[in-house]
């Protein structure tokens, strides 16, 4: 069997890069934390991240090549308390996300536990070229 890719369909000229980056993503796909993506509007949408036991301080958002990363790491308060049972994880993560032209990082709020990271996508203007042509 075949693989079929993006470059194999002879009208999809300069998708490569797509290609790459769904590659990627597909690579990118722990469990931890869980998430949720809505809509909030027709050109905004909010990630949120369950983040509970993370403080402002354990938790980090950059935009890298087009890559929305978040990423938390909690830091050992440096008490000597003893556990008899500790169940929550104190685990550091990083969550990628791949933004497409247009999409832009705003505001990003921490509360009851939850991350909320909000997107909006700006309309691009429709482009129209008239090629002229010319005698060979």
């Amino acid at each position: 069997m075949t693989k079929l890719t993006l470059g194999s369909y002879p009208h999809m000229l300069g998708f490569e890069q797509l290609e790459r980056l769904l590659e990627r993503t597909a690579k990118t796909s722990e469990g931890y934390p869980p998430f949720n993506i809505e809509q909030t509007s027709d050109h905004s949408y909010r990630i949120t991240l369950a983040v509970a036991g993370f403080r402002e301080d354990d938790l980090s958002i950059t935009v890298e090549d087009r890559q929305l990363v978040i990423r938390g790491r909690q830091r050992d308060d440096g008490s000597d308390r003893i556990f008899l049972h500790r169940g929550i994880a104190a685990r550091q993560f990083q969550r990628t996300f791949v933004l497409a032209d247009g999409v832009e990082v705003g505001e990003a709020v921490i509360e009851n536990g939850l991350l909320h990271v909000d997107l909006t996508m700006s309309r691009p203007e429709t482009v129209v070229q008239t090629i002229k042509i010319r005698k060979g």
